[in-house]
């Protein structure tokens, strides 16, 4: 099995690409989506939270807003966040390899890949880019979002550039979507080639 990490910053497409991935049959982890359920209403992780964040916690499970605002350029409070968290994503993450023992490629979908040290655990690396201004542009056009949020996620994350000279491969989303899906299939059939001439 090869393990391929997909990543990218904020409003590059990485879920649009996940997405893409998980159509052509490749199983995908995606860690953001795992950390939701557990912190969703019954979650594995909503006691340990409340536990060391009171207040930050409902009938509804986690109130991310709130827990958010009291981890967010708060170093310690993060990393107590993160202890929780990151063991659990582990455990996850390991059943979920587990389960696609037999599969050629797996996904794993992680947002701060390089950032948290994950790129040491995959086989490759792949990242998802689009220019400036088509990034800002989908950012901002979220819900919520102002330029000020904008620099700060930015400001906790590797710079594109940073992330693209890493990476072992490229992902454009930039571009048309039937192009982008062109560029993962042919990235899929050459990690799947390489994995059966092995």
């Amino acid at each position: 099995m090869k393990v391929l990490g997909l990543t990218g910053s904020i409003g590059m497409g990485k879920s649009a690409v996940a997405a893409m991935f998980a159509r052509a049959g490749v199983p995908v982890f995606d860690a953001d989506a795992e950390v939701r359920a557990m912190q969703g209403p019954g979650g594995e992780l909503v006691s340990a939270i409340e536990a060391a964040f009171p207040g930050s916690t409902d009938a509804a499970g986690v109130r991310r807003e709130t827990l958010g605002a009291r981890v967010f350029g708060d170093r310690e409070a993060l990393a107590q966040l993160e202890a929780i968290v990151h063991p659990a994503v582990a455990r996850r993450r390991q059943a979920f390899l587990a389960k696609h023992a037999g599969a050629p490629l797996v996904v794993f979908d992680v947002p701060l890949l390089f950032e948290k040290g994950g790129h040491e655990t995959v086989d490759a690396v792949a990242v998802v880019s689009a220019p400036p201004e088509t990034q800002r542009a989908r950012v901002l056009a979220r819900p919520g979002m102002t330029a000020e949020r904008f620099a700060q996620v930015l400001a906790h994350q590797l710079p594109d550039g940073e992330k693209r000279a890493r990476a072992d491969h490229v992902i454009d989303t930039g571009c048309a979507l039937a192009e982008t899906e062109r560029a993962v299939r042919a990235l899929i059939d050459g990690l799947t080639a390489s994995h059966a001439e092995e």
